[in-house]
């Protein structure tokens, strides 16, 4: 495969319309604009922070379309992305929801004063509490503690015409009756998702005087048409997705080249997963970010790294899982996937032996066992999470830097069927087929959070607490592998 040149590049996207006769327009994709249809928030918590003080979620979900829509809302804990609550969530046109993850004497709920509508029923002021039903049989722990954290779908089912039945009882003013809407009137007024959703989230820390902001990862074409699923009903989930064809458009090699080229055009409908079409789109094969751990500033840093695909090919008990992932779900355990951390000083040095967690288990190479993983550069961490792995960079001698995680497992791809790659070959613009495509890695979300603090500082003649905080989204390989030429 040729490299290309940037030029090259915005020679072959100036030719992009063509791609709507190949079904691309239609396909999955990371929203361009971060507008999408399916919104990934990768963390929640609201667990004790290293200072012991309890964070809360705050969440955020913005229509920005002229028209009123149904969202599925749904919260997953952290370690087997099992489901701890959701409901369906009527956005007006233009309208925003808010709502907070607060801890409970066990647990955690989701809270809201926002007054757009919600089936089964509006929140109540105390909270709805979120529930372990869907995880108390599958060995790990059963407590309601296990939903402290986790992360976060909220998935666009329909789209109403401004005339209809539901958009009117739904739109805030005098017309809008939350009472009065059904799931019935809903599924009968339902149109096509038409996308346009954005939204984030910060963890917040009131008495540590800090908070981190996340960005929601948007998915665009994810369903051709309503799926609108009564409230209490476990669907839509991102294995709907429909059609089964991705749209990637990579920054990392093809064919082991480094390349920038246009879109990548994958059919996965004759996978047993049409769900494969959404993780090849968030497939890396590395997640790379900086870290800091400076003990004059009390530095301390967490890397989030989410795996919102994983419970669709891990099942529970011993084994191996369906790939890209390795081992199914063993109880106390988790279901690992092998990884290789390297890292580096901020003046180029590299750790000599590939990275691994503290305290080291004989034989076992370093893995992430969680859907929702947090690693921790100081033993203490930022985020608290029990779903932690603690990188050791101190004991090396590298307080401060940048690392690079890579997935490993052999079986770590999926492969695709018929794949057409937009790009410049030989100096022309066209497409270029194959009969399959090997995407490596695993599906991945995340960002890092870095924390710092000076304790009390004097301020004109004040103390002043001097605590404060930044996060950063992940950056990421992708490696795809197109298979034999179709002439």
């Amino acid at each position: 495969m040729n490299t290309f040149n940037r030029k090259s590049l915005y020679a072959a996207l100036a030719g992009l319309g063509a791609l709507s006769g190949m079904g691309a327009a239609e396909a999955v994709n990371l929203a361009p604009e971060g507008l999408g249809q399916a919104l990934i928030y990768p963390y929640y918590t609201v667990r004790n922070g290293a200072n012991g003080f309890a964070y809360n979620t705050l969440l955020s979900v913005v229509n920005t379309t002229a028209s009123a829509k149904a969202v599925k809302v749904r919260f997953l804990e952290g370690k087997n992305s099992k489901e701890v609550l959701d409901f369906n969530l009527f956005l007006s046109h233009e309208d925003v929801w808010t709502a907070s993850v607060v801890a409970t004497a066990n647990g955690a709920a989701v809270t809201s004063s926002d007054q757009s509508c919600i089936l089964p029923t509006q929140l109540p002021a105390a909270g709805q509490p979120f529930v372990n039903f869907a995880y108390s049989g599958d060995g790990a722990d059963q407590s309601l503690d296990r939903t402290r954290e986790g992360y976060v779908e909220i998935l666009e089912m329909a789209t109403f015409p401004d005339n209809s039945t539901t958009a009117i009882l739904i739109t805030h003013g005098a017309t809008q009756d939350c009472a009065a809407n059904t799931d019935a009137q809903a599924a009968l007024d339902a149109t096509t998702p038409s996308g346009g959703l954005f939204g984030g989230l910060t963890l917040i820390n009131v008495f540590d005087g800090s908070a981190y902001s996340q960005v929601a990862t948007a998915l665009a074409n994810v369903f051709d048409g309503p799926v609108y699923n009564n409230a209490g009903d476990i669907g839509p989930t991102l294995a709907d997705v429909s059609p089964a064809t991705s749209v990637v458009i990579p920054a990392g090699t093809i064919g082991g080249t480094p390349f920038i080229s246009g879109p990548v055009i994958t059919d996965w409908s004759s996978s047993t997963r049409p769900v494969d079409a959404v993780s090849a789109v968030l497939m890396h094969n590395q997640v790379i970010n900086e870290y800091a751990t400076d003990a004059g500033l009390l530095a301390n840093t967490d890397w989030v790294v989410t795996m919102p695909t994983k419970n669709k090919y891990v099942s529970v008990g011993t084994g191996s899982a369906a790939p890209p992932f390795q081992r199914n779900f063993n109880g106390t355990k988790g279901a690992c996937d092998d990884i290789q951390i390297d890292f580096w000083d901020r003046e180029e040095k590299k750790n000599s032996t590939p990275g691994g967690f503290s305290p080291p288990q004989p034989g076992v190479t370093a893995s992430l066992c969680w859907e929702a993983n947090v690693i921790t550069f100081k033993s203490a961490g930022v985020l608290g999470s029990t779903n932690s792995n603690f990188l050791d960079v101190n004991a090396k001698g590298f307080v401060n830097g940048w690392a690079e995680l890579t997935f490993i497992y052999t079986n770590a791809r999926l492969i695709g069927g018929a794949t057409t790659l937009v790009g410049i070959q030989n100096g022309l613009q066209g497409f270029f087929s194959a009969a399959s495509a090997t995407y490596s890695g695993l599906p991945v979300v995340g960002f890092a959070v870095q924390s710092y603090n000076n304790n009390v500082i004097v301020v004109g003649g004040k103390n002043v607490q001097s605590a404060y905080g930044a996060d950063f989204a992940h950056k990421t390989n992708t490696s795809i592998t197109l298979g034999a030429p179709v002439p």
